[in-house]
C-alpha cells in the first residue's frame, strides 16, 4: 500500500498494512534550530512548505511518511486581495500593518506569533457593499490559477497540475480546500465586531455568511468538476479558543450548518465520503454542527492545556466521527522515555479505528531532532512496518 491508500483505509474503518506516520508542518524557529545544530542545510531546501519537494526530503530524514496537510487550495478568499503595507512605525519596534484580508495588525520584526489584529477596513454596510462585495465574485480562475507540487515543482492546475492530480498511480492523497464559512468573516471584520453585528444589523451578518459560503460552493464545485479524483474535502475554521466557540453555538448550528451541508452534499455526489475540518480550540460544542452536516473528519485534535481526545467524542458520535491528530508533540522536546509513554498513550485511540495520530500544528522550536526521528521509529515498531 502506498501513503494514500493507507490514509484512507485508516479513515475509513478499513484494513491497512501499516498505520502511515504523518506530521503537519514545522515552524520556522524550528528549522532554525536545527540548522544551528548541523542536522540540515537550509541552502539545500529553502521552500519547506507543505509536502514541497524539501519538505518531502526533510519528512525523509526524520522518518515521517508524509505530511496530512496536502491541500488543493482554490482562491476562496477576497480577490484582489488588499496589498499588505506598514501604515505606521511605532516605538520599541512595532508598527501598524495593512494584511492581504484588510486587517490592521500589530507587528514586529521579533515576533514569530500570529500579529494581534487592532481595527480592519471593514466595518458595516458601506464597506461591505463598496470594497468587499466585489471582492467575493466566482471566476474560474480561483480554480485553475491554483498551484499544484508537481513531484518536484510548482505547477498551476492549468499548467501541468491538472494531469499530475489525475494521475491514477499517485502516491499521496489530495485533500480538496472548501474554503472556511464563518472563520474567514473574523478574519475580514474582526471577531468582536463580527459577533455584535448580529445584533447591530443581522440582515448583513447573515448576507455575508451566504454570500461567503456561495463563493466556497462555486469553487468547490469547479475544482470536482474537473474530474481530479480529490480524497478528502476540507475545511478551515479557527473559531474556538481554550473555553469554547467564539460563535453562538445554536447561531452557528441555524445559519451555518445548511451551508455545510450544501457542500458536503456536493462532495458526496462526486464519491468523496471524508470532510475534514481544521478548528483550533475547544470545539466540543460546535461537534454537533458539523457531524450533523456531513463534516466527519476533526484535524486537529488539540490535547493542549484542556486534554482534548478522540475518545470522548467517539463515545457520543460513534464511528461516524473520526480524527487526525490528537498527539502531544511538546514530548519531543523531553526524552525517550517521553516518546515511549505518548505513544503507548496512542494505542487506545488507534485501536479504535477511524484516528491518525499526527503532532497537532507545526512542530515547535522545542523540538529534539533525534526525539522527533525516535518518535518515528517507536511508531512504525508499534504499529507496523
Amino acid at each position: 500500500m502506498n501513503n494514500r491508500q493507507r490514509i484512507l483505509a485508516v479513515l475509513n474503518y478499513e484494513a491497512y498494512d501499516r498505520l502511515p506516520v504523518v506530521h503537519f508542518g514545522f515552524l520556522d524557529e524550528t528549522l532554525e534550530r536545527w540548522e544551528a545544530e548541523g542536522h540540515i542545510n537550509r541552502a539545500d531546501m529553502p521552500h519547506i512548505g507543505d509536502e514541497s519537494p524539501d519538505e518531502q526530503k526533510l519528512t525523509r530524514m526524520l522518518g515521517f511518511d508524509c505530511n496530512y496537510h496536502n491541500v488543493f487550495t482554490p482562491s476562496v478568499r477576497i480577490e484582489p486581495h488588499f496589498e499588505s503595507k506598514v501604515l505606521e512605525e511605532l516605538p520599541g519596534g512595532y508598527r501598524k500593518v495593512l494584511n492581504a484580508d484588510g486587517g490592521i495588525v500589530l507587528d514586529s520584526d521579533d515576533n514569530s506569533a500570529i500579529p494581534a489584529a487592532i481595527d480592519h477596513i471593514l466595518k458595516g454596510r458601506k464597506e461591505w457593499d463598496e470594497i468587499f462585495l466585489p471582492r467575493l465574485k466566482y471566476f474560474p480562475e480561483r480554480v485553475t490559477r491554483a498551484r499544484v507540487n508537481c513531484a518536484g515543482t510548482y505547477k498551476r492546475f492549468d499548467q501541468g497540475g491538472r494531469e499530475y492530480l489525475s494521475d491514477p498511480n499517485r502516491q499521496t492523497h489530495i485533500l480538496l480546500h472548501c474554503g472556511s464559512l464563518y472563520g474567514v468573516l473574523r478574519d475580514y471584520m474582526g471577531m468582536e465586531k463580527t459577533c455584535y453585528l448580529l445584533a447591530d444589523d443581522e440582515v448583513l451578518y447573515e448576507e455575508m455568511i451566504e454570500t461567503n459560503a456561495n463563493l466556497c460552493y462555486q469553487c468547490t464545485e469547479a475544482a470536482l468538476n474537473t474530474g481530479v479524483p480529490f480524497d478528502i474535502g476540507h475545511f478551515w475554521e479557527d473559531i474556538c479558543y481554550k473555553a469554547g466557540p467564539l460563535v453562538t453555538p445554536k447561531v452557528f448550528h441555524n445559519l451555518v450548518g445548511p451551508q455545510y451541508r450544501r457542500i458536503t452534499d456536493l462532495l458526496h455526489n462526486h464519491g468523496i465520503n471524508l470532510v475534514s475540518l481544521d478548528c483550533d480550540g475547544k470545539i466540543d460544542a460546535l461537534i454537533p454542527t458539523w457531524i450533523e452536516n456531513g463534516v466527519n473528519v476533526m484535524f486537529p485534535i488539540e490535547v493542549g492545556t484542556w486534554g482534548a481526545s478522540l475518545k470522548p467524542w467517539r463515545q457520543k458520535y460513534g464511528k461516524q466521527i473520526r480524527g487526525v491528530g490528537g498527539m502531544a508533540k511538546r514530548i519531543f522536546g523531553f526524552d525517550y522515555a517521553a516518546v515511549d509513554a505518548e505513544v503507548e498513550r496512542l494505542k487506545e485511540l488507534v485501536d479504535m479505528g477511524g484516528y491518525l495520530p499526527c503532532p497537532d500544528h507545526r512542530i515547535s522550536p522545542d523540538a529534539k531532532w533525534e526525539n522527533v526521528q525516535y518518535y518515528c521509529d517507536k511508531m512504525r515498531k508499534t504499529f507496523g512496518g
